[in-house]
């Protein structure tokens, strides 16, 4: 009986040091898709507030604007957007040129948006520019448009369309800090005249 006993009893531990091995091996792949799936998630810590672009017609280009809000714990990198309304979108920058002057270029690197900060999208400055309207942007309509992250995740923001006096005028960088919303709207708020495309892009 003794020795039914110690055999039972040995075999009741392997038993128990087997199921606890296994119970491990979950807890390890729960904890790695975990993992994978905060990594995956920038988008929730992502928000756009006050976005709007200029009315524009169909075959034009119009800019976007608004303010990226980060309220995670790491830097949120936009690398790039698209538009169901428009033919392309290129995030744009403003800098200097050979010549000094100022001008707006696709930005090299994306948007970064600081962690528990904000990046600001506006005309003269930083903007998305939406190429090739494939139907008239009219005065309170809605832009949508995808915003794609530098972890694979997207972000679906609306862009209220807006209509400015002196549309046809080209945007004067040095204006840029003005309040005044006619001069925000001069142009296309990128540096373009609005009556052509810019053939450097």
């Amino acid at each position: 009986m003794k020795k039914l006993s110690l055999a039972a009893a040995v075999l009741a531990l392997s038993a128990a040091g087997l199921a606890g091995c296994a119970a491990d091996t979950p807890a390890t792949g729960s904890s790695s898709e975990a993992s994978s799936s905060e990594a995956a998630e920038q988008s929730q810590h992502l928000a756009v507030t006050g976005a709007w672009a200029k009315a524009k017609s169909a075959g034009d280009m119009t800019g976007a604007f608004g303010t990226l809000e980060n309220s995670g714990a790491e830097d949120i990198t936009v690398v790039s957007a698209t538009s169901p309304a428009a033919a392309a979108v290129e995030l744009h920058e403003t800098a200097a040129g050979a010549d000094g002057a100022m001008a707006m270029q696709e930005i090299e690197g994306g948007f970064v948006v600081p962690a528990g900060g904000e990046y600001v999208l506006e005309p003269g400055a930083n903007h998305l520019m939406l190429m090739g309207l494939t139907d008239d942007l009219l005065a309170g309509e809605t832009l949508p448009i995808t915003l794609e992250l530098g972890d694979g995740s997207t972000l679906e923001m609306e862009a209220t369309a807006k209509d400015f006096a002196g549309a046809n005028e080209n945007y004067d960088p040095d204006d840029a800090s003005s309040e005044n919303d006619a001069a925000h709207g001069a142009g296309d708020g990128a540096g373009h005249s609005s009556e052509e495309p810019s053939t450097g892009h």
